[in-house]
């Protein structure tokens, strides 16, 4: 199965848009803060609204965000060959903030190459909190502008300036996820390879390569995978890129809830990394409602 690059990388931009400090208000401001397309035309500028579900009069200076081509190359030259990121900024977002504790939630439309799964993981590793996120095109592209207009839209919300190591981490995440997911024909299973192992490198404070490719082997394997070498350079790269971060484990578990919650309802035996088999059964029983206990979960499964 063969990813368009273009497509691609326009899903990239929308990763490394939503890339920011931590949240921690416990009560939500539910403003929706919009990043729309320099390039858009003025019926294309009115279908991505639509997707969005926001007006033109819900518009405000204060909450809009206009991200340019410029930008886009500005931003991620670093982590993408220039080449690839395209001439025109078409792809928008939207980013609303949500009580404390309810995760990273992405939707996409008209964005190719990259499941919302591996959105929600790049933000995790941006350090995005508890935020609903849409991304929108007018027709079918990658994204680039998107994952740029994410990450300003957030951080216009919270009053932060970007940081381009972050962005370059989520990118680099984002990137490999997808190269891996066409790899294995399985973006279910790259999303859930992923989140565990990302979140239990944090844990255990992993760096040392061949710690982190025995981890890899070990959840792959649960997965039902074994991969090649070419896989699992590109897994052990993502990895070590995205920890490089220093991500809080409770964070990145409770951020990506969805994902674990998919692992454990698509039949992944976490009983053989040490999880307790209660603590299966209370994830099971709460599907999809699992956030609140994934890090107690995963902190029993992969303490030392």
């Amino acid at each position: 199965m063969k990813r368009k690059t273009t497509a691609f990388f326009a899903i990239l931009a929308i990763v490394v848009s939503v890339i920011l400090a931590p949240v921690t208000s416990a009560v939500a401001d539910t403003t929706s803060y919009v990043s729309l397309g320099a390039d858009l035309t003025a019926d294309e500028r009115a279908e991505v609204l639509r997707l969005l579900d926001v007006s033109e009069d819900e518009l405000d200076q204060d909450t809009l965000v206009i991200v340019t081509n410029e930008d886009e190359h500005r931003y991620l030259d670093s982590a993408v060959d220039s080449s690839l990121i395209g001439t025109k900024a078409l792809s928008s977002c939207k980013v609303v903030q949500r009580e404390n504790g309810s995760g990273i939630h992405v939707s996409t439309y008209n964005i190719t190459g990259i499941s919302d799964g591996m959105f929600e993981n790049a933000l995790a590793t941006a350090g995005v909190q508890d935020a609903d996120v849409v991304v929108a095109a007018p027709f079918p592209i990658s994204g680039t502008a998107g994952l740029l207009g994410v990450m300003h839209a957030y951080a216009k919300m919270k009053g932060q300036v970007l940081q381009p190591e972050v962005i370059k981490a989520a990118t680099t995440e984002l990137l490999d996820a997808g190269k891996l997911s066409e790899l294995l024909g399985d973006a279910g299973s790259t999303e859930q390879l992923v989140a565990i192992a990302k979140q239990v490198m944090a844990e255990r404070n992993l760096s040392d390569e061949n710690e982190v490719r025995a981890l890899i082997t070990e959840i792959a394997g649960g997965l039902g995978y074994e991969l090649d070498e070419s896989e699992m350079s590109l897994a052990v790269n993502l990895l070590r890129t995205a920890s490089s971060l220093k991500q809080d484990p409770e964070m990145l578990a409770k951020q990506a809830g969805e994902i674990y919650a998919a692992a454990v309802e698509g039949g992944l035996d976490l009983s053989q990394f040490g999880v307790d088999q209660s603590l299966i059964d209370k994830v099971k029983e709460k599907m999809p409602g699992v956030v609140d206990d994934l890090f107690n979960w995963f902190g029993s499964a992969f303490g030392e």
